[in-house]
């Protein structure tokens, strides 16, 4: 049995850029077995997986790999997915509005927005499956502790951290500078200990400060999942965007912002990010950017 699949470039404006990730855009066929092998094969943060929908109103079911373990929702997967299905007439055989992509996943419905450039497909855009939520807070020392750094570094003026998801759960953490953001460096055993992988994807470290036309700088870490660290990770900045519009004193707001990350990584990606805010509640988070194609093959499964 062979499978195509093809790479591509998430959040970024040029090849080797941003955050890349294989996409398989017809697993028929394929086990669950062998779609963690095939997304331990590859390495990189997510390998997705495009089946027929199970509700022939919703364009595909797509599963979403980490090296190690199945993601509910994620990101730059869905980014790069849209993106590789916008140049296809058909999805695992049969025609579908590619102007109108809804993709089942695990957390839920994730509804996809292709981005042209002079008519050309040249990124995606998604809404998170969930509404944001903030599911507790989590001690400063140990998430300090986690990433290498002195409870100091650890910002706690505008919230402490907090396990927040809008369809996948991240710790999200600001920090003091972005020295303190260079300087964070996971450890292993402290995941192990105190952040289990059932309960947290990983932690998310950001600081407010313009760089490289960026609001906002920021790094994730998620070394049980295989991931030490992530150049992108749309799932884990469209909670950030919504943790701020949450913490604004606005009862009803659209709040934008350009996140960076991946800089320190020799990556260097930007998420457009935006929530919508409405009576006190967050009522919707958008992630998008630019793709790049790298690569495409056939895995030859004997």
């Amino acid at each position: 049995m062979k499978a195509s699949f093809q790479t591509v470039d998430v959040f970024t404006d040029r090849q080797f850029g941003g955050n890349p990730v294989a996409v398989i855009p017809d697993a028929r066929g394929l086990s669950d077995a062998q779609m963690q092998a095939i997304a331990n094969e590859f390495n990189l943060a997510e390998t997705t997986f495009v089946l027929p929908p199970a509700d022939s109103a919703n364009s595909a079911r797509v599963r979403i790999f980490t090296p190690r373990a199945e993601m509910p929702f994620a990101g730059h997967p869905n980014i790069g997915t849209a993106f590789v299905l916008a140049h296809q007439d058909r999805v695992c055989g049969v025609p579908f509005d590619r102007g109108n992509m809804i993709f089942e996943e695990v957390a839920g419905l994730v509804r996809m927005a292709i981005d042209t450039v002079d008519g050309l497909v040249a990124g995606a855009s998604l809404a998170a499956p969930q509404q944001f939520r903030i599911i507790r807070d989590f001690d400063v020392a140990i998430i300090a502790q986690a990433c290498s750094l002195e409870p100091s570094d650890i910002e706690v003026r505008r919230h402490p951290p907090c396990l927040a998801s809008c369809g996948a759960p991240f710790v999200i953490a600001e920090v003091r500078d972005r020295a303190a953001l260079r300087r964070a460096q996971q450890r292993m055993d402290v995941f192990l200990s105190h952040l289990p992988r059932d309960e947290v994807t990983g932690i998310h470290l950001y600081v407010e400060e313009a760089e490289e036309g960026a609001d906002f700088q920021s790094r994730m870490f998620a070394p049980l999942h295989g991931v030490f660290e992530d150049p992108a990770t749309g799932s884990a900045n469209v909670a950030l965007i919504g943790l701020l519009a949450h913490l604004r004193p606005e009862s009803s707001l659209r709040l934008k912002a350009a996140i960076g990350q991946g800089v320190d990584l020799g990556r260097p990606s930007l998420l457009r990010a935006v929530a919508e805010k409405v009576d006190g509640a967050v009522t919707g988070t958008f992630i998008g950017g630019g793709c790049k194609p790298v690569m495409s093959g056939w895995i030859d499964l004997q």
